[in-house]
């Protein structure tokens, strides 16, 4: 019998029929934005800061939705739940986030013959995401996270648009406090779980690197009877973790990756460039991937971890991974009036500013000598990293310090009032260099109070074509406003904010 029917849809959510539908759709898949919803999906009316979702239902229905879900009725503008009821059912629940993930979860539990992979840890889960897509997807057919779907929100919107018949789903798995990944792992019940790497992230919540990699960890004794757990084991922390839960598992298979030389799945080699990365994998297999940054050798592993637990041989493996097209904001090269931009302004922690800082020095660092090298000035804008507690002050000086050591940066801009402790590091390292070496080169340092428009809007003014610059900061920051700003003219008004001390810059040697 089909998971999907109306009656078994309204008896798993514990919902209550207000009007069934009077032309039905046959039900299929879920969606939260009425302006995304696709014929015979299941819309839920969420509420949110800023709207709420049962203004929206109608126009859900219209869009093709075969049940809209509500919470109450009388949120529902007037006249709307009858048009609604002409074309979809109309059922009510006490909570539609709770709902949804109980959909989800039942959802899951009736997937037979379709094997389901987590993608956590503290970075490259969405990137890791695409990759094991691409490495299963040249002769597999599979559903995962169309983006960052990582939450009690998105877990479910992925498993409950899976399609009848897939070979795999693929599941983002995230946290932001002590918890989350236990939960949402009892959803997803993975075949396969990766963990792709430990990082400061959310210390806030989870204080120290053990506690993260404690909550990482919390999705393997959710993993099937069986199953397999993928991990990356350069993090002594997060291998501890994993050791711990497998030794009482002795159903769960264990392998690991990463450079470390015990790892089963070893990157023995990485040759980087603007037009992406070559993996060797146990000196024997080597990958080209279209994704820029050395770290992504690891997911790269990862990815090749899991296709081999498919069946999958390294020829088939390298032929899917060569097609992979990598999220937005994660390293994405873009051209912007003629600046070379190197966004990866989605999100940040330590760990990963630093990857980006080396991707950055990697492809764009070359002495000017040297043949092909890159003769523009190099740029960074560095954004507050958020929610890391009381360690933040002494993490942004780390970010700051290790900007200014590369030697690569013409300038450094650092936006937010806590990368101000970046760009106090960075002077300091440049303050220590002056005169030691005749080589050096002048390196701005320009300090940057937020990231409003009118900043964003100062950068861009800041930058010439021929330039090359890394954008990295949270989420929260917005960087990516600086590619907008770049194709406009700085304005009068904002140039005369700039005049009036928005920005500090100080000139000092780079090595």
């Amino acid at each position: 019998m089909s998971f999907w029917t109306f009656d078994t849809i309204v008896r798993v959510m514990g919902g209550q029929w207000i009007a069934k539908p009077g032309t039905p759709r046959e039900p299929h898949g879920a969606a939260i934005d009425s302006r995304a919803v696709r014929a015979g999906q299941v819309f839920f009316a969420l509420g949110g800061e800023r709207t709420d979702g049962h203004r929206y239902a109608a126009n859900a229905a219209a869009s093709g939705a075969s049940l809209v879900v509500i919470e109450d009725p009388a949120r529902v503008p007037p006249g709307d739940l009858e048009r609604i009821a002409v074309t979809a059912g109309i059922v009510r629940v006490r909570s539609c986030p709770d709902a949804l993930l109980t959909l989800g979860a039942a959802v899951r539990r009736a997937m037979p013959g379709t094997r389901v992979v987590s993608i956590g840890g503290s970075n490259g889960k969405t990137t890791t995401t695409r990759l094991v897509a691409a490495a299963l997807g040249k002769t597999l057919r599979g559903t995962h996270s169309p983006k960052s779907f990582n939450n009690a929100l998105g877990v479910p919107l992925t498993l409950l648009n899976a399609r009848p018949g897939d070979d795999f789903v693929i599941c983002e798995v995230g946290t932001n406090a002590p918890g989350e990944i236990d939960s949402l792992a009892r959803v997803v019940t993975p075949d396969i779980a990766v963990i792709t790497s430990l990082g400061r992230e959310h210390l806030e919540g989870l204080k120290d690197l053990a506690g993260v990699a404690n909550e990482e960890c919390a999705v393997l004794p959710h993993v099937a009877t069986g199953g397999t757990a993928i991990v990356g084991i350069d993090a002594p922390e997060l291998e501890a973790a994993a050791r711990a839960i497998a030794a009482r598992r002795p159903d769960l298979t264990l392998v690991t990756f990463g450079v470390h030389p015990s790892a089963e799945l070893r990157v023995t080699d990485v040759a980087c460039g603007l037009d992406g990365i070559r993996v060797t994998v146990n000196r024997r297999d080597t990958f080209r991937v279209p994704l820029l940054g050395r770290h992504n050798a690891l997911n790269v592993a990862a990815a090749v971890g899991v296709a081999t637990r498919f069946g999958l041989d390294a020829v088939t493996i390298a032929a899917g991974l060569e097609r992979v097209v990598g999220p937005e904001m994660r390293l994405q090269r873009q051209d912007a009036g003629g600046v070379l931009v190197i966004n990866d302004a989605y999100n940040a922690n330590p760990e990963s500013m630093r990857a980006a800082i080396s991707t950055f020095a990697d492809i764009l660092g070359a002495e000017a000598s040297a043949p092909g090298a890159f003769r523009g000035r190099r740029v960074a804008v560095l954004g507050d990293m958020l929610e890391l507690g009381p360690a933040e002050a002494d993490l942004h000086a780390e970010v700051g310090e290790a900007a200014a050591r590369t030697g690569v940066f013409d300038e450094i801009h650092f936006v937010g009032p806590r990368s101000a402790h970046g760009a106090e590091a960075a002077e300091r390292v440049f303050g220590g260099l002056a005169g030691t070496s005749p080589a050096a080169r002048a390196c701005r340092v320009v300090r940057w109070a937020d990231s409003s428009p009118a900043s964003c809007a100062g950068i861009a003014g800041e930058l010439r074509p021929g330039d090359a610059v890394l954008l990295k900061g949270s989420r929260g920051m917005g960087l990516e406003g600086v590619v907008a700003a770049l194709s406009r003219p700085l304005s009068v008004e904002t140039a005369s904010d700039v005049s009036r001390g928005s920005h500090a810059g100080n000139t000092l040697p780079r090595s």
